[in-house]
């Protein structure tokens, strides 16, 4: 689910900076540092969803692990998001999450994705999406894998299936080049080139690449949302832990 706003992003570290969350606002971005990279931290109101965020949902602890929370603060429901402040480009991007995403509530969005910029291509265009949802219905399955174009006008590359993990580690990948991207999952912890674990691999490799894989840098993002601005239908706080992100360029 694409449909991010541009809405300034503010992060915490023990900061709390209240902020009207009425609409798409507020202050400022503050930062974090998580896998040698500097992320802002979503502060406002927005989509997806719509939904609130507030940066008391995001925090490195001191092993260095990104911890994105969906809880109720100040008497409503705030999501978590974190966006890298460079643009990354063709090469192998790697998450080892920490968590069972495959248990989420199913109002519950967990994506880890690059997103385009307005000088790349609008809304609809140039993403990377790796999704652990169910879009409110708990008959669907929670793997979403999906790819933007780089253009308007073609559909998105998908592919959905149900993910059921063997604990609360696992490691997703998605390796980028300009004529196909390759997707896999994996139980456990496991570094780049390590495919120990692994559950579910997909490659798409389109006829016209240069119109159905985005062909430029872009920054890389992490979010937990609800879906439609839903609560849990359970009614509980969530987190999910991202222990690592790495990068090898192409």
């Amino acid at each position: 689910m694409n449909a991010l706003s541009n809405a300034p992003r503010r992060s915490a570290l023990g900061l709390l900076i209240l902020a009207a969350l009425a609409g798409p606002t507020v202050a400022a971005a503050a930062t974090v540092q998580f896998s040698g990279y500097t992320w802002e931290v979503r502060q406002g109101g927005g989509g997806p969803g719509p939904n609130s965020w507030d940066a008391r949902n995001v925090w490195v602890d001191a092993n260095g692990a990104m911890h994105l929370r969906v809880t109720k603060l100040d008497g409503h429901w705030a999501c978590a998001e974190v966006t890298m402040t460079k643009s990354l480009g063709f090469g192998t991007y790697q998450f080892q999450v920490q968590g069972r995403p495959d248990q989420m509530d199913r109002n519950l969005v967990l994506g880890l994705f690059n997103y385009t910029t307005p000088d790349i291509g609008p809304d609809g265009t140039n993403e990377i999406d790796i999704e652990f949802a169910r879009w409110g219905n708990a008959s669907w399955p929670n793997g979403n894998w999906t790819i933007y174009p780089a253009v308007v006008g073609p559909k998105p590359l998908s592919t959905t299936f149900e993910v059921s993990l063997n604990s609360d580690l696992s490691t997703h990948r998605f390796t980028w080049s300009a004529d196909s991207v390759r997707y896999a999952s994996l139980n456990g912890l496991h570094d780049i080139g390590d495919n120990t674990g692994l559950f579910r691999k997909k490659a798409f490799a389109p006829a016209n690449a240069q119109r159905r894989i985005p062909q430029n840098p872009l920054p890389v993002h992490m979010n937990l949302w609800l879906f439609k601005g839903q609560a849990p239908t359970d009614g509980q706080s969530v987190e999910m832990v991202i222990r690592s992100f790495k990068f090898v360029p192409q």
